[in-house]
């Protein structure tokens, strides 16, 4: 019912910056919260920032290592939410998911993008 698209990954040099960008499409009514999760090599998938639905811009939520760094940002109007990393370390190095929490037809469920790659090297 809801298909996530993530853009905007790659490679980058430690310090650099990166945009990832996360259109849903589909047959929904709404969309709650979003967010942005990663996956490095080896370890588990963890949360990287999460913004509700709030008309002036949502609350925002950030996992401790990427705070002060990272900017997660939604338009609802283009159904897009973005994260805007900054000062990027290796150890951000990941692939990188956005999630949306949707009502639709059927219900409401939590839907998962395919997943982009960010590399960051020293």
């Amino acid at each position: 019912q809801v298909q996530l698209v993530e853009s905007g990954g790659g490679s980058v040099q430690a310090g650099g910056s990166l945009r990832l960008s996360c259109a849903a499409s589909g047959s929904f009514f709404s969309i709650n919260a979003m967010g942005w999760y990663r996956q490095g090599p080896g370890k588990q998938r963890e949360t990287v920032a999460v913004i509700s639905s709030g008309g002036s811009g949502g609350s925002t939520n950030y996992a401790d290592p990427v705070k002060g760094r990272f900017t997660i940002s939604r338009d609802n109007a283009k159904n897009t939410v973005y994260l805007q990393m900054n000062s990027l370390k290796p150890e951000d190095t990941a692939v990188y998911y956005c999630n949306a929490d949707a009502i639709h037809r059927y219900g409401k469920n939590v839907f998962w993008g395919q997943g982009i790659q960010v590399t960051v090297s020293s």
